[in-house]
C-alpha cells in the first residue's frame, strides 16, 4: 500500500488522490515550482500538483485556484498556504511558504546583484519581452487545458463560457481594474452558483 494514499476510504486505483509525505516534501515540492515560475507559474503549478503529484484533482485545482486569486497576495503563495494547512496544520503551512519564498528571494537577489548595471541595455530589454510572450503563451495553453473542468461546474457549462468572455472582455479589452472584476463579474457568479447549490440541495 503506497503510504501516500489520503486515508479517507477512497478505493484504490487510477482515481486515487496522494497526498504529501511530510512538511519537507511540502517544502521541496513548492521550491521546485518556485524556480520554474518565471511568469508563467500556473501551468508549472497545475502540471505538478495535478499531473505530477496528484495532489489534487482538476476540479479541485480550479476551485483552489480561484480561491487564492481572490485572496489578497500572490495567488500561488495563497495556494501553497492553503495546502500546507489542509495536510499539516501550521507546520505544512510554513513548509509550503518557506518553499516558495526562500529560494526565489535569493536567486532574485543574486541577479539584482548581477544585472544591475545592464538593465538598461536595449539587449536585456529585448530579452524580457521575449520572456513576457512565452509566459503569456504558457498559462493561455494551462487554461485551455482547464477548459474541461467546467463541464462539471454547478453553474453549468454555457454559463461558465460567458463569464469567461466577459471576464476576457472586461479585462483585456476595456482595461477595467482586476479588484471592480472580482467584485462585479465575481460577485454575480458567486450569487449565481450560490443559487444553484442550493436549489441542488433542495431537490436532493
Amino acid at each position: 500500500m503506497n503510504p501516500n494514499r489520503l486515508n479517507s476510504g477512497d478505493p484504490p486505483g487510477p482515481q486515487a488522490l496522494a497526498r504529501p509525505s511530510s512538511p519537507s516534501d511540502l517544502f521541496w515540492t513548492f521550491t521546485l515550482l518556485a524556480l520554474q515560475g518565471f511568469g508563467g507559474v500556473l501551468t508549472v503549478v497545475q502540471r505538478e500538483l495535478v499531473e505530477k503529484k496528484r495532489w489534487l484533482t482538476v476540479e479541485q485545482f480550479v476551485e483552489d485556484w480561484a480561491v487564492a486569486q481572490v485572496l489578497p497576495g500572490p495567488n500561488v503563495v495563497n495556494l501553497a498556504l492553503m495546502l500546507g494547512d489542509r495536510y499539516f496544520g501550521l507546520r505544512g503551512a510554513i513548509a509550503s511558504i518557506a518553499g516558495m519564498l526562500l529560494a526565489p528571494m535569493s536567486l532574485l537577489l543574486l541577479v539584482v546583484a548581477t544585472f544591475s548595471g545592464v538593465s538598461d541595455s536595449s539587449g536585456f530589454q529585448g530579452a524580457l519581452r521575449g520572456m513576457g510572450a512565452v509566459a503569456a503563451g504558457l498559462i493561455a495553453a494551462t487554461g485551455l487545458k482547464l477548459i474541461p473542468s467546467i463541464m462539471k461546474n454547478v453553474m453549468g457549462a454555457p454559463i461558465c463560457i460567458t463569464f469567461i468572455a466577459i471576464t476576457f472582455v472586461a479585462i483585456g479589452l476595456f482595461r477595467i481594474p482586476l479588484v471592480w472584476v472580482l467584485l462585479g463579474i465575481g460577485g454575480v457568479a458567486f450569487a449565481w452558483a450560490y443559487r444553484q447549490l442550493k436549489r441542488s440541495g433542495s431537490q436532493a
